[in-house]
């Protein structure tokens, strides 16, 4: 292989160190590579299962219809109620998940403006509101 790992590869048995081979029962990379290297047909290789034959006939049954949902039955069984905090928020910044200490605490909010404690350079009292610059029209 290119990164320089090689991979034992057992055609007859259907063995790869990989263990994709074994698990999946389709050829993995390292089969296609041995394939391609000794000009074999690696679609010999892929489990019945995976076959075209195979697929058709599970389409061959006939499906029942579902029915009008009105007419169903109603629902005895139990019901499940998903717990909110697993649920994903895709918007937004993420929560913080782990426990604050005392380095994590802050003191009182303190005004850039006045330096007063409890509130903000937004919601200072001493700030100059639209009116005090003196642009206002005279009558």
């Amino acid at each position: 292989m290119p990164i320089g790992i090689e991979y034992a590869v057992n055609l007859r048995q259907r063995y790869c160190d990989c263990g994709e081979f074994q698990t999946d029962r389709i050829p993995c990379r390292h089969i296609f590579a041995y394939c391609a290297n000794q000009r074999l047909d690696w679609q010999q290789y892929i489990h019945e299962v995976y076959r075209m034959a195979e697929i058709r006939k599970v389409y061959r049954a006939r499906f029942k219809t579902l029915g009008n949902p009105a007419t169903w039955p109603l629902y005895q069984g139990p019901r499940h109620i998903p717990n909110p905090h697993l649920k994903r928020v895709s918007k937004g910044r993420p929560k913080i998940t782990r426990f604050l200490n005392e380095m994590d605490m802050r003191g009182p909010r303190r005004c850039r403006l006045c330096g007063g404690e409890g509130h903000s350079r937004s919601r200072c009292p001493h700030r100059a509101g639209p009116s005090a610059g003196g642009s206002a029209p005279m009558s």
